[in-house]
């Protein structure tokens, strides 16, 4: 080998530049090389230390707090995965040669990550993958403020992109990557877990409601492979609720909250209807996602001891009813019963679909002077953008998604009311939306689909109703937003979104009904393989008939 060969000659692989998503960076564990986390991380950490600290800016020797779910590329090599993975000992290596202080604090939930860290005024890196397949994962970057918004994205690839320049230029015999893009010292060890965060998270919570209680209530607890399983059940322990632990997996399970299929609702009423024939009524079915920042809420029906699922969209209006907001900030993709019900006064302007779109929206509601702010997306994680004061308590804000709040505001809203569940939802204006998506589904191709169906051309509404057509019980297109995705409104009330995933290769459509029967049968017509709606428009735009597929 020539003295003056550079790392990158010697790369025996390409590298696949790691991209934004919706809310963080993910990617293949193949592609997330160490050597691809280190160049974004340390450019990163450069980028926030360029900052003034009131602008979310860290300062050299600062600690800088880490966390990760349980994913198994978060903290080991994978076999499977053509042994990569690591990721937070590359993560760990990158904040220590930014001139910071790592401090791990184990595997514990998004949320308590963000909220110990800003309570410090430090900066954070949550590594997950949160709800994508087991074959990916990634991370997400807090400033010593909040998340990082969509502002931030663009100087950040710049930096980058010098950085990338800078490591790739460095003599192999200098660099401390090898061909593979592993660090040359191979396996490394995790600095001992440190810190508090998941007990004052936990405190979070029992101080605010203090007072309220579950007692009497009976609780499943679907642990899978959530970060924050064991916690969620010791917290509503604390209120009192019998809590049952159920569906514990040391594999990884991806589950989206946002995207509840069949053979998972299945799956969750085994468990339910086990868990009843040993221990009687069941009240409720409570779990989270992978990183424990998006609830799964479901009710059971006392007369058929069946489990509804309830949308994150939903579960956000009983929480922010129950907080007492003056101002709510969801997406385009929320069902549409915000629109009909007492919150409708509130809504602050749709935005599009991701974390940092709704805290621009909240921060722009907290400068026009509204003083109890909450927002939510359709997958149910739940935001606060100020503090909010109930019953001489107060809850600090914070700005990310969270699952534990919500969760308990919808049990304690319930509890309240001396309602179940399912009857707590049903006082709410009769919208109903189910969310699918087609995995595999290459985001440019999704992105291409989206803007052959925009626009303001007469006949772009022509060429939609020719796939949403009345056989398939659609009414005459009455409008459409291009807020993000196309979002079609039908004269019959019907709704049908799509887009494309920010954060995988997956094509998502959300149906909106009168009823939940509709709304599942507009996301089944959407996703039916192999002639459903999307690959039929899939087709024409590629000219290949869905039929061949």
């Amino acid at each position: 080998m020539p003295e003056s060969a550079t790392l990158q000659s010697r790369l025996i692989y390409e590298p696949q530049e790691l991209k934004f998503g919706t809310s963080g960076r993910r990617g293949e564990v193949v592609h997330l090389t160490q050597l691809e986390i280190y160049i974004n991380v340390l450019a990163e950490l450069r980028y926030l230390q360029s900052l003034p600290p009131g602008n979310g800016g860290i300062v050299r020797g600062d600690e800088f707090y880490f966390a990760h779910d349980l994913r198994p590329s978060s903290t080991t090599f994978v076999p499977e995965q053509q042994g990569y993975g690591e990721i937070c000992q590359a993560v760990e290596r990158a904040v220590r040669d930014a001139g910071m202080r790592p401090v791990n604090l184990g595997a514990i939930p998004t949320p308590a990550l963000t909220y110990y860290a800003l309570s410090h005024s430090r900066g954070s890196i949550m590594v997950t993958g949160s709800h994508i397949p087991f074959n990916r994962n990634g991370y997400k970057l807090n400033t010593s403020r909040g998340e990082l918004l969509k502002e931030h994205e663009a100087p950040i690839n710049i930096a980058v992109g010098r950085v990338r320049k800078q490591l790739y230029g460095q003599l192999f015999a200098d660099s401390q990557f090898d061909p593979r893009g592993v660090f040359k010292s191979g396996r490394r060890d995790l600095p001992p877990e440190a810190g508090d965060a998941e007990s004052v998270y936990a405190d979070r919570y029992t101080s605010f409601f203090q007072g309220a209680s579950l007692a009497g209530k009976r609780i499943l607890v679907y642990q899978h492979s959530a970060v924050g399983r064991d916690l969620l059940a010791a917290i509503l322990e604390r209120f009192g609720a019998e809590v049952l632990r159920s569906g514990r997996s040391e594999g990884f399970i991806p589950i989206d909250t946002e995207n509840i299929d069949k053979p998972q609702l299945a799956a969750i009423q085994a468990l339910a209807d086990e868990a009843a024939a040993k221990h009687g009524r069941i009240d409720a079915v409570v779990s989270t996602d992978g990183d424990s920042d998006r609830p799964l809420i479901l009710g059971v029906d006392s007369a058929t001891a069946e489990v509804r699922f309830f949308g994150g969209d939903l579960v956000g209006m009983v929480v922010a009813e129950y907080l007492g907001a003056d101002a709510v900030v969801v997406p385009i993709s929320c069902n549409d019963a915000i629109d009909r019900g007492c919150l409708a006064r509130i809504v602050q302007p749709k935005t599009r679909i991701g974390s940092p779109y709704v805290i621009a929206g909240m921060e722009k509601a907290r400068a026009e002077g509204r003083k109890t702010i909450c927002g939510w997306e359709a997958n149910g994680g739940f935001l606060t953008g100020s503090d909010i004061e109930r019953n001489g308590r107060v809850l600090k804000q914070l700005p990310t998604r969270d699952a534990i709040l919500p969760i308990l505001a919808v049990l304690f809203a319930a509890q309240d009311r001396g309602l179940s569940l399912i009857q707590l939802f049903d006082s709410l204006p009769h919208r109903f939306s189910r969310a699918a998506l087609l995995e595999n589904f290459p985001r440019a191709a999704g992105l291409k689909l989206v803007a052959q169906f925009s626009g303001d051309d007469p006949s772009t509404r022509d060429r939609l109703q020719h796939f949403f057509t009345p056989s398939l019980g659609f009414g005459p297109i009455a409008g459409l937003n291009y807020t993000d995705g196309v979002r079609i409104t039908f004269s019959n009330g019907d709704i049908a979104h799509f887009r494309p995933s920010g954060n995988a290769d997956e094509l998502r459509i959300y149906g909106v009904a009168d009823t939940q029967e509709r709304a599942d049968a507009i996301a089944e017509l959407g996703i039916r393989e192999p002639d459903g709606i999307l690959r039929r428009m899939e087709a024409e735009i590629s000219g290949h008939p869905a039929q061949s597929r």
